[in-house]
């Protein structure tokens, strides 16, 4: 399969089916293989060949659907086609895995957790056999999330098995049958009728496990006692030795980390509410522990009998009015409670109560106050992460005290704006709670941090909990109720509006295409979800939302969703534009009543704003919940994770397509490429990237995105990524010597010397091969012959080389620095030294980017080492063109002009170094034979010392024109011979010995250089003798130079160069052309390599 797509050794399959591709109206038969990262299809039948390989992350839809056309068949959605496949033998199996993979990749483009995950997969050594062990892997994978999702468990709990039986149920003596789930920390039971029954049996809870006597009532039973002296009958199981043995083997690893008598200590405290207020008391005391905060008494720094939030919700703290609890809103909670206590005593309390549709029905009826902390605690699964982490929240506030970020300059900022409108942040009391507890869910989750709208929610939260309990609570509703809801493109919420959506337009289909062309549901539903409907409700009728979104899900708040939606129909089918709508949704929100709320009511500031001149209609909230159960209260849990994953795969998708725009844009003012040329280089960018991560060897590439950055550093490349890339786009074309011009533009592009670079930086550098006139591509090619692009090893004398170029800029430097401080310095003195005053920065900032504009003079000369890498350079990119003789002329033609040039500019720069010393010598001697006075024997008979070459075209291209070659090294010869009458006696001993340039002159001719004889392993010699000392530089003249103008104006003499660097490119057909032949070249030659050396 690998060397069939060219897919290297890394990649995973996971499996394989028969099936039919259609391709127009014609089936393919063939095999459609299933890999972590690819989906791909081969057909080959009566001579016609069909390859498909499509990546994952470029699916945007999945569907299984049955058509006249296409019957029971699966239909993959790319951006630019649409594939069907069908006449799988097991398609809903198909399906299933298919939309698993999707999944994975979908969570590969919204975070790097997923890369770090597929390590974990089993690799099958050989594919055709061990298919299943992946697959199983991902099965397991799928099962435990279901599992997790079902019960409301930690992140990290695994299913390990589960087998058909019946619970006994003692409040309605009935067997119920269901399944039995056994993990490594719980027990767990579903009934198969979904309200009949769920039962949480956490392990450290657990006393005894041991298997009863047979009867008829209970054949083949299991009892499980728990610490709060109850016990479950599980019946009909099929191999209760073994799963007796499981639990035991379970019960032995389990660590005890809880007081026993949790759910006694709940029990008491109900029956006294009062113990609630008195958090002083010792804790040997039953009263002293109050219902939601059996662990408050767990060492924690910052609560020793100073912060009264560490204890107890702020509502007890704030409590402003007494007189409703003496009242009938009093009497009313009163019976709540009772009714409770009631439920506690038949269905048990805590972790390990039977929950049934008698739960949901008083749920309904809205949470006492007293207890909504503590049963808020139990539905969300929060419980079960504070018992097993004693202590952590109050380390991670220790931790987090008085450090400074990006977060918690946001958490300060919004600390304010938290419900202003409640007594209990109306003080320092309140907020400093909310700032401790927000702030250390940030240190515990940098990825999320802090988003907006978390303020709104725990602010709730600490009304009714302590800090610890809100923590948790706020990491349940994050991490798994509400997951991907609260990050910088609140992924999750954009994927519950599409659901919302969906669900208006089968539920409410006059109202769905009003509602889109208004465009109000992706207004409302982001304020309505991510806050649970706490900043448009009144506070009192919120919170019972709450009560049933912990109890239910979001499948409670699209069921409301709906139901508000239903009950302005009319009104909304009337408005003209999207302001009309939100109004009319506005007041009807605004005048949402609880009736029975104990609590006075505070002020909505949303209903101060929206209130109209017509007396409002108030809607009663359990009316609001009971109408929303009647109509919408057939939506189904799966149904809802279905669908989660199909909005997932567009909402992600079009999230992706938008950071494309927004990248495209930012980019484009700059670059010479069209809009559409980025696009195309963005996508080719980024699937390098993705690339990397999954088949890379040691996974670094997905540590570097951080979502937290602009989507324009998001995705970044390295060195070898971008190799690869360039090799493939580059116009200019250097056969073996390409990659090493990659590493120079990688280089030089790596401004932050990070070994990694973004999409701006490398579109500047393929921009600067591609758009403009010859001398900003020149320029380009230039700087790439320069430090830092030129690495000092690659040269035949680095340390001269660096040392030369180092003095040369550090002066130039120096000189510039020392300019912008004369410039500045009176502005700085008359601005004093005051950090308030802005527009100082900002002029001094305009100022830098003024410096950087570059022009042609700005460019540092260049040494002559770095000229013969570049003649090596452009010897290369000629190598493979139509007219490589005419531009192999050209360029030794202008090669050999600039080391005339540049040994003319030696003597220049040299003369007046020393003038004052050598005045009579050099006013005897005239400034030609001056010139050419060094040159002697040697460097007359001085040439190229060409290495043995493989490249067979090279010595034809030489050997074509031998005697061309020979009469231009006569000519150049006879050029350089009128310096044999310059005696050099006329120097003395101690000039000689000091004039480097007359040493170093004497190595190199002006006319022993030609270009068709410079290769990679070219060295210049000065003598016949001198190869092994010509590699360690004394061939190179230190003190020759060069400068771009010099270089330009020679280049603009010849035609041929000129019209070689003009010469327009289309990228949009190498890009083309690259996504055609890159896994056929590089992923099958590296599947071969690592064959062969497997």
């Amino acid at each position: 399969m690998r060397k069939q797509f060219g897919m290297p050794e890394v990649e995973k399959l996971v499996n394989y089916y028969s099936c039919s591709y259609w391709k127009g109206r014609v089936p393919r038969q063939g095999w459609l293989y299933l890999t972590v990262n690819h989906l791909c299809f081969y057909s080959f039948l009566l001579g016609k060949e069909v390859t498909l390989v499509i990546q994952w992350v470029d699916v945007t839809q999945l569907e299984k659907n049955a058509t006249l056309l296409f019957p029971e068949c699966i239909k993959v959605s790319t951006r630019d086609s649409e594939l069907y496949f069908s006449m799988f033998l097991n398609i809903n199996e198909t399906f299933k895995l298919m939309e698993q993979l999707a999944n994975i990749a979908m969570r590969q483009l919204l975070d790097n957790e997923t890369f770090l995950q597929d390590k974990s997969l089993p690799k099958p050594r050989r594919p055709l056999k061990n298919i299943s062990a992946l697959k199983r892997d991902l099965d397991a994978r799928a099962k435990n999330e279901c599992y997790r999702a079902t019960f409301r468990l930690p992140k990290d709990e695994c299913l390990d098995g589960h087998t058909d039986c019946t619970l006994w149920t003692p409040f309605n003596k009935m067997h119920i049958p269901g399944q039995m789930f056994v993990s490594n920390n719980y027990i767990c039971f579903a009934s198969r009728a979904e309200e009949a029954c769920h039962l949480i049996i956490p392990l450290r809870e657990v006393t005894i496990v041991e298997k009863a006597d047979s009867s008829s009532v209970l054949p083949s039973p299991l009892s499980i006692s728990t610490k709060s002296k109850m016990t479950f009958f599980f019946a009909n199981l099929k191999d209760r030795d073994f799963l007796v043995q499981r639990i035991s083997d379970f019960l032995q690893r389990t660590p005890s980390k809880k007081p026993c008598g949790i759910d006694r200590e709940w029990k008491w405290n109900v029956a006294d509410p009062s113990s609630e207020e008195v958090p002083e008391l010792p804790s040997s005391s039953p009263l002293a522990v109050s219902p939601t905060s059996a662990l408050s008494h767990q060492p924690v720094s910052f609560c020793a009998g100073q912060v009264p939030t560490a204890s107890q919700g702020l509502l007890k703290l704030f409590r402003r009015n007494s007189e409703e609890l003496s009242g009938p809103k009093g009497a009313k909670e009163k019976m709540k409670e009772e009714s409770w206590n009631i439920h506690f005593f038949e269905y048990g309390r805590g972790m390990c109560m039977y929950r049934t549709a008698k739960t949901r029905e008083l749920v309904q009826k809205g949470i006492p106050e007293n207890l909504r902390g503590e049963l808020w605690l139990l539905f969300s699964g929060a419980w079960n992460e504070m018992v097993t982490h004693p202590g952590y929240y109050a380390d991670l506030v220790e931790k987090s005290m008085g450090k400074y970020n990006l977060a918690t300059e946001e958490i300060e900022r919004d600390l304010h704006r938290s419900m202003p409108e409640h007594p209990a942040f109306q003080n320092e009391l309140g907020i400093a709670a909310l700032r401790r507890v927000l702030t250390a869910y940030a240190f515990r989750n940098p990825t999320i941090g802090y988003c907006q709208a978390m303020n709104i929610v725990t602010s709730v939260l600490l009304l009714y909990c302590n800090e610890e309990e809100a923590f948790w609570l706020l990491v349940a509703l994050c991490e798994r109720m509400l997951p991907d809801y609260y990050n910088t493109r609140v992924v999750g919420a954009l994927v519950d509006q599409g659901i919302f959506e969906e669900l208006t337009r089968e539920y409410l289909p006059q109202l769905s295409e009003k509602m889109q062309d208004l465009g109000v549901i992706s207004t409302i539903s982001l304020s309505w979800f991510l806050t649970l409907f706490l900043s448009v409700m009144p506070f009192e009728s919120a919170v019972v939302i709450v009560d049933c979104f912990f109890y239910e899900g979001i499948k409670f708040i699209l069921q409301v969703s709906l139901a508000i939606l239903d009950a302005n129909m009319e009104k909304l089918l009337q408005c003209c534009d999207e302001g009309e709508a939100m109004t009319i949704l506005g007041r009807y929100l605004d005048n949402v009543v609880n009736r029975q709320s104990v609590s006075p009511p505070i002020p909505h500031l949303h209903a101060l704003l929206t209130s109209g001149d017509d007396p409002p209609l108030e809607i009663d909230i359990f009316e609001l919940i009971k109408t929303s159960y009647e109509k919408f209260g057939n939506l189904k849990a799966d149904d809802i994770e279905q669908m989660r994953f199909k909005q997932r795969l567009k909402v992600i998708q079009s999230l992706e397509d938008t950071a494309k725009k927004s990248v495209v844009r930012a980019v484009s003012g700059d670059i010479g490429f069209s809009m559409e040329e980025l696009e195309e280089l963005y996508v080719v960018f980024k699937a390098k990237y993705l690339m990397s991560c999954y088949w890379g060897n040691n996974r670094a590439a997905a540590a570097r995105r951080d979502q937290s950055l602009p989507y324009l550093e998001q995705y970044r490349i390295d060195m070898e990524q971008f190799t690869e890339l360039f090799i493939s786009l580059t116009p200019w074309a250097c056969g073996a010597h390409t990659p090493v011009l990659a590493a120079r533009l990688f280089r030089l592009l790596d401004d932050n010397r990070d070994s990694l670079i973004n999409f701006k930086e490398f579109v500047t550098g393929m921009s600067g091969m591609y758009h403009g006139d010859l001398t900003e591509k020149l320029k380009v090619l230039y700087k790439l012959h320069l430090p830092p692009a030129l690495n000092p090893e690659e040269t035949e004398s680095a340390l001269e080389a660096t040392s030369y170029f180092t003095e040369d800029v550090t002066t130039e430097e120096a000189q510039e620095d020392k300019g912008r401080r004369n410039e500045n310095g009176p502005e700085k003195e008359e601005k004093g030294t005051s950090p308030q005053d802005y527009r100082y920065y900002l002029r001094m900032w305009a100022k830098e980017k003024e410096n950087k504009k570059e022009t042609i003079k700005d460019l540092p000369k260049m040494s002559q080492e770095q000229f013969i890498e570049l003649c090596k350079t452009l010897y290369n990119m000629f190598s493979e063109d139509p007219v490589e003789q005419e531009l192999y002329h050209a360029i030794a033609t202008v090669a050999s002009l600039l080391l005339r040039i540049g040994e003319v500019g030696k003597k220049f720069s040299n003369r007046p170094t020393r003038k004052s010393e050598d005045c009579k010598a050099n006013n005897s001697q005239d400034p030609v034979s001056e010139e050419e006075s060094p040159t002697s024997e040697q460097s007359q008979n001085s040439a190229v010392e060409q290495q043995p070459q493989a490249d067979h075209e090279d010595k034809a291209s030489i050997d074509a024109q031998p005697e061309k070659t020979q009469q231009e090294n006569q000519t150049l010869g006879d050029g350089s011979g009128e310096g044999q009458s310059s005696p050099l006696q006329l120097l003395s001993d101690d000039e000689t010995k000091d004039d480097m340039s007359m040493s170093s002159y004497s190595m190199v001719s002006t006319g022993s250089l030609q270009c068709e004889d410079i290769a990679d392993d070219t060295v210049l010699v000065g003598c016949e003798g001198s190869g092994a000392a010509a590699r360690y530089g004394s061939t190179i003249d230190t003190d020759w130079s060069i400068s771009f103008e010099q270089i330009l104006a020679s280049m603009l003499t010849e035609t041929a160069l000129v019209n070689y660097f003009e010469k327009k490119v289309n990228i949009l057909q190498k890009i083309k052309d690259q996504k055609k032949i890159e896994r056929q070249f590089s992923s099958s030659s590296d599947y071969e390599l690592s064959s062969v050396s497997g």
